[in-house]
């Protein structure tokens, strides 16, 4: 059976459409805030956009900011489902909306009603999410004091609904102050109160400017309004101020599908005292270039900040847990990937790492050495014997064994250190050689004074300038040949496969094949082959000197392992692993070390099949997914150029006509 249909106007009252009276009690917001006195305050206005997670979430909404402003509502009309009578609309409006018919008129009674059009048109959408369609902020009338006083006298049953309507009131209020505005954002105490106040009350809750939290409501607003994908959480105090927030566009939850394995976590806008406390989820995309997959604003570096937007990020993206994830050398951090990842593989930034050793060992007697010397165990040593010797022999000879920042990194050394981390992977996310850093993914954007609006606009064009990359990388890597170098045929089979950035950087581990003199067997233990591959490189002092790389090759298993352990850190083979491979007369290379991600056709290649069946709710939110990925991939490629959106816009149109037959064929 079809749903009874929402009209699209106010006014008649159909008769799939009933009256009902909302939860009473719930007052308006309190005017005092974190102890202190401060200006008037109020809810923001109703808007199109707006989305709540129930219907009873919606009303007190409108039944806070109808207090706060000084008027009473009440439920004009809802729809319900004909078959399960669950409600999926409603408008809810002034409570001087309409006039009263003659028949009904108490002639002793004062009529109070105005024909007021203030109003709210709100529906069920497929995100199982109520969203406003229509508002109406105008009346026709005066409006009285905030708070209404509906029921002077009570019976004992009666006391009960309004103490159980009093939780609704202490939830939605907790709910919905983020939304308050006053004169100083979220508080506005004086120099003496703030300079009192602790730093744990300073990390309770966002550094906020005037507008800055009606900035932050604005700005994702319209962003459901043009984004219909886009996800956002904010996170309050006890007090209503807002503490944490998080969001992620529909381009971001889309790269999530296929590039959140691999994820670093960046803080560094956060760590050093920004204007603006950001933190960014970053990927890499089928070409290697970065790719936001989500955005966060924190109230300081804790425990449970750090917790809270983890689980944001995971609830977003349906419950992805990233396969290995990258950030500062920070053990709060630590632990909250432990609580909310422990499967996941977290380790330490190494660029970042090494760029604080300037600042940590600086000052210390032949700086210069040491420095040299703690570049060379990390970078040129690919054993963990040769590791721990090289940094052994360092500490001993400078005497710094008991510099405290050294020890605490040697402790951590498991997860920072490249020669423990072969087992990992980083998807080219791994800073594993000298000169190699993860730059912050808004690092041109933000400086430490960019106020957060300015911020918001700028993140806009971050990402315009991010999508147009890609798409014309996506477009040259199917349109342009690759050029190849050599004669290999190795060179040849992934000249056909990977994306044009990928290939380049393979294309230099073949050049480099002819830097490697020999490849000899060392020894055999059954099926296993052990290879001895001696490289000539570029050594300290641009001297020339022999590397020795041990190869391990199983050719029943088509298993080749480098001691260097390129696959791991960059996602392709490299020169040695090449070099054996071709010592043994292999002309391609094996499947499992050509990796989807980089293929040119990566986001294709793996659709959810529907399978049989009526769909679930969960099954069309899948589907819903899907298509909005797939039809995102049309419209980035698709403004390149005049061509390609004629092309574009020819293809939706096809792909219309072609679901409209689908139905046409059921009739």
């Amino acid at each position: 059976m079809e749903d009874a249909p929402l009209p699209s106007e106010q006014g008649n009252d159909g008769e799939c459409s009933t009256s009902q009276r909302g939860p009473d009690g719930i007052a308006a917001a309190s005017d005092d805030q974190n102890g202190a006195s401060v200006g008037r305050k109020e809810f923001v206005a109703p808007a199109v956009g707006m989305e709540f997670e129930s219907y009873d979430d919606a009303y007190n909404y409108y039944n806070c900011y109808a207090k706060e402003a000084g008027f009473r509502v009440r439920v004009k009309n809802s729809w319900f489902k004909r078959n399960s009578r669950e409600k999926y609309g409603a408008v809810l409006c002034c409570s001087s909306q309409g006039f009263k018919r003659i028949k009904d008129v108490n002639r002793l009674r004062k009529e109070t009603r105005t024909g007021c059009p203030a109003m709210i048109r709100m529906r069920l959408v497929d995100s199982k999410r109520w969203r406003v369609l229509e508002v109406t902020l105008e009346h026709n009338h005066l409006l009285g004091l905030k708070s209404y006083r509906t029921i002077k006298k009570m019976s004992a049953g009666t006391k009960r609904k309004s103490q159980s309507s009093a939780d609704a009131e202490e939830r939605t209020i907790k709910l919905y102050r983020a939304l308050v505005i006053d004169a100083g954002g979220n508080g506005n105490q004086s120099c003496g109160e703030n300079e009192a106040r602790s730093l744990s009350d300073h990390l309770n809750h966002l550094n906020l400017k005037k507008g800055d939290t009606q900035a932050i409501y604005n700005y994702f607003c319209r962003m459901q309004l043009t984004n219909p994908n886009f996800y956002y959480l904010m996170d309050l105090t006890d007090e209503g101020n807002l503490r944490n927030v998080f969001w992620a566009d529909a381009r971001s939850r889309a790269a999530c599908v296929y590039f959140g394995d691999v994820i670093y976590f960046d803080t560094t806008f956060l760590s050093n005292k920004y204007e603006v406390p950001l933190v960014a989820f970053v990927g890499a995309n089928h070409h290697g270039q970065s790719v936001l997959l989500g955005c966060g604003l924190l109230a300081g570096e804790t425990m449970e900040s750090y917790t809270w937007v983890f689980k944001a990020w995971s609830s977003c993206m349906s419950g992805c847990s990233p396969q290995t994830i990258t950030t500062d050398r920070c053990k709060i951090l630590r632990g909250a990937i432990e609580e909310v990842f422990p499967r996941c593989h977290h380790r330490f930034g190494l660029s970042h790492i090494m760029r604080k050793v300037p600042e940590k060992l600086g000052g210390l007697n032949n700086y210069d050495a040491i420095r040299r010397a703690l570049t060379k165990a990390v970078y040129e040593f690919l054993k963990v014997s040769e590791f721990e010797t090289a940094w052994g022999i360092m500490v001993q000879r400078f005497g710094i064994g008991d510099h405290e920042w050294l020890r605490a990194l040697y402790e951590d050394r498991v997860i920072w250190a490249p020669v423990y981390l072969k087992d990992t992977f980083f998807a080219g996310m791994s800073s594993a050689r000298p000169g190699e850093s993860l730059n912050a993914f808004f690092d041109k954007y933000v400086h430490k004074q960019t106020p957060l609006k300015e911020f918001l606009d700028k993140y806009e064009l971050a990402l315009q300038k991010k999508h147009r990359e890609e798409a014309l990388a996506d477009n040259e890597s199917r349109s342009a040949s690759h050029g190849l170098k050599t004669r290999c045929s190795f060179e040849l089979q992934l000249s056909k496969v990977y994306t044009r950035d990928i290939f380049r950087k393979f294309q230099f581990e073949v050049e480099e094949m002819y830097s490697c003199l020999s490849t000899t067997q060392l020894y055999v233990d059954g099926p296993v082959i052990i290879f001895l591959v001696k490289e000539r490189v570029l050594g300290e002092g641009s001297r020339r000197e022999i590397r020795d790389y041990e190869v391990l090759y199983n050719r029943a298993a088509a298993e080749v392992r480098c001691i260097c352990s390129c696959f791991n850190f960059y996602g392709y083979l490299c020169r040695h692993a090449l070099c054996v491979l071709n010592f043994n007369g292999v002309e391609e290379i094996p499947s499992k070390y050509i990796l989807p991600r980089w293929k040119k056709d990566y986001k294709r290649l793996h659709i959810p099949d529907p399978g049989p069946g009526e769909a679930g709710a969960a099954e069309r939110v899948q589907w819903l997914n899907q298509l909005y990925r797939s039809a995102l991939q049309i419209v980035e490629e698709g403004v390149i150029s005049p061509e390609h959106y004629r092309a574009a816009l020819q293809t939706f149109e096809d792909a219309l006509n072609r679901v409209h037959q689908v139905e046409e064929k059921k009739e």
